[in-house]
């Protein structure tokens, strides 16, 4: 087999070019900090990272789903907290009420205005709005849980819930309705709200005689209420712990997967300038070799 001087010259070029795209590509990874620049510099990579990308954007969403919850779930402990601070209150003027030997006429007028004063704030309380939706509503689109004579109008509890997907696998409740947390069955089997048990008492002290009896019955009701509350503040507590806890697995997840897309993506700076260092020194090595070895006469460009 006969080897000509063109055939050891195009043999030699396509040596060379093969080096100086190994330069170009070292040079490329060195600028854009990418090790994977298009599809084609590793499918098993770029594959892997597109899948790695997908999940740090779910990773996000459950962050943000997160953040949302433990907002409403925050607002919801922070109004029963002050709400049962209130119904405390009351409790305290419904005991002090039914001293009615020690009681003037004037002091139990004072006491039926604060207690007024109270239920209006506990109705306030209880309509308070989140992202322009009532806090104790459930999933309604009225403005408002409870109307003005304290009934519950919202979304009843049976219905669906407002939730939120914190992983993969779980979703959290991060509602409480008013329904749930200031609705008791009284002693003739009727539903009543918080606000109509505060009325009542406050009309029992208003009577022109303290009704005693209805006072009574209107400390019971507040209580069960009261229980109410602070089970509904129970379980409230248990969700934002729930939430807690999935905030900071997906802040370890996220972490691990941008861990995870910078080892598939990124380059190791140091290796790539020493191989780009290296490639630079065999192109420039096999460019002067093959200068020497290629000596072109005459008699070869008249061929």
């Amino acid at each position: 087999m006969r080897i000509t001087q063109r055939a050891v010259a195009l043999t030699s070029l396509q040596g060379l070019g093969r080096n100086l795209d190994a330069v170009a590509r070292l040079q490329e990874q060195l600028t854009s900090g990418r090790m994977i620049n298009k599809p084609s510099d590793s499918p098993t990579g770029t594959n892997q990272a597109l899948q790695t990308r997908s999940d740090i954007a779910a990773t996000a969403q459950y962050a943000r789903n997160i953040t949302d919850g433990k907002t409403q779930l925050e607002a919801t402990d922070s109004a029963l907290t002050t709400m049962l601070d209130q119904v405390r209150r009351v409790r305290d003027l419904t005991v002090q009420a039914s001293n009615t030997g020690a009681l003037g006429l004037s002091s139990q007028k004072a006491i039926a205005a604060e207690i007024d004063q109270l239920q209006r704030s506990l109705l306030d309380l209880a309509n308070q709005k989140l992202q322009g939706h009532p806090l104790f509503g459930g999933i309604t689109q009225g403005t408002q849980a409870f109307d003005t004579a304290g009934d519950y109008v919202g979304s009843p509890k049976t219905g669906p819930q407002v939730m939120r997907r914190v992983s993969d696998t779980e979703r959290v409740r991060v509602n409480i309705t008013g329904e749930e947390a200031f609705v008791i069955r009284d002693a003739v089997g009727l539903d009543k709200s918080l606000f109509a048990v505060v009325a009542d008492i406050s009309a029992a002290i208003k009577a022109t005689s303290v009704d005693s009896a209805a006072l009574a019955n209107g400390l019971g009701d507040l209580d069960a209420v009261r229980d109410t509350m602070l089970s509904a503040l129970a379980d409230v507590g248990a969700r934002s712990k729930r939430v807690e806890i999935a905030q900071q697995i997906t802040a370890d997840r996220s972490l691990t997967l941008g861990s995870r897309l910078a080892e598939t993506e990124n380059i190791d700076l140091p290796k790539t300038i020493m191989e780009l260092e290296m490639q630079k020194v065999g192109y420039e090595a096999a460019l002067s070799a093959t200068a020497k070895a290629l000596q072109p006469t005459l008699v070869d460009f008249l061929r």
